[in-house]
């Protein structure tokens, strides 16, 4: 006859067995992602997967160059879209072992404003896995015309604009005359609408269209996504140096943390910059 407190012993271990399962069962359903890659695996019904990024952030040029290769390994990659080419450019004419050199005639890629080496690795890693690369952003010859747009003015909730005045502002250092904030953040506005008419030109049943692009371009309540239709069931995720708080609630769908930056006074540069501007060409009107 079995020891009655062995045998006691034995039922609450069996109990206690029971009971952890059970927590573990609720803790793998209620937890989220623990790292970006999970998180990217969970949203096989996301159209459009916006990642946010600071330019001068090697880890988040890295964390894109990533994702486009997880996306592109699993089939589930549509399409990149990127800020970095005007709309219209595009890589789907290349084959997949095109030169850097014809990918960026394609994209036509301004080194002076988005330096190559900077991009190569995400552009290249879309363009190797067979995956077009395109631009999205506003052409040049379109953006005096989005400044003069006062229709633009009203696509956002009044604290909307308000938020897209005071980024222009505070993203210039306050050196920006008031009168040229409007302007200037109606082509902000204008950017975000070239940005998600691109991306919902290359959606694919399926498929994720991967679209990169500076952080201030990708929030929630007042960048691309107020372009997109809910059926788009977009997706945005924001790139974060050390413990910065660039993010308001509600802004992103996930935060991606990277090491923080060396600290640099882009102000001091821009300051320095409006005190000596360049000189006019020989060339210019």
């Amino acid at each position: 006859m079995p020891n009655p407190r062995t045998h006691l012993r034995l039922r609450c271990l069996a109990a206690t067995s029971l009971l952890a399962a059970a927590l573990a069962g609720c803790a793998s359903k209620g937890d989220a992602a623990r790292n970006w890659n999970e998180q990217l695996q969970a949203w096989p019904d996301a159209s459009i997967v916006l990642l946010g990024e600071q330019h001068d952030a090697p880890a988040h040029q890295a964390w894109q160059q990533s994702s486009v290769e997880q996306l592109a390994a699993q089939g589930r990659l549509a399409a990149l879209v990127i800020e970095m080419a005007p709309r219209a450019a595009s890589t789907a004419t290349l084959r997949s072992d095109a030169g850097e050199e014809d990918v960026q005639q394609a994209l036509r890629w301004h080194e002076a404003a988005w330096p190559w080496q900077r991009y190569r690795g995400v552009v290249m890693a879309a363009v190797r896995a067979g995956v077009p690369v395109l631009g999205g952003n506003l052409p040049r010859t379109a953006m005096g015309e989005a400044m003069r747009d006062e229709k633009l003015d009203a696509h956002l909730p009044a604290a909307g604009w308000q938020r897209q005045l005071n980024a222009i502002r505070d993203g210039h250092c306050g050196l920006l005359p008031e009168s040229q904030l409007p302007a200037m953040a109606r082509v902000q506005l204008a950017r975000d609408a070239s940005l998600a008419q691109a991306a919902l030109s290359a959606m694919q049943p399926g498929k994720s269209v991967l679209l990169v692009a500076g952080r201030g371009h990708v929030l929630r309540s007042v960048g691309i996504p107020t372009w997109l239709p809910a059926t788009a069931g977009a997706k945005v995720a924001i790139a974060q140096s050390g413990t910065e708080q660039f993010t308001q609630g509600g802004d992103a769908d996930w935060l991606q943390r990277t090491e923080p930056l060396l600290e640099k006074d882009h102000c001091a540069e821009l300051r320095e910059r409006f005190r000596n501007p360049p000189a006019p060409r020989a060339d210019a009107s």
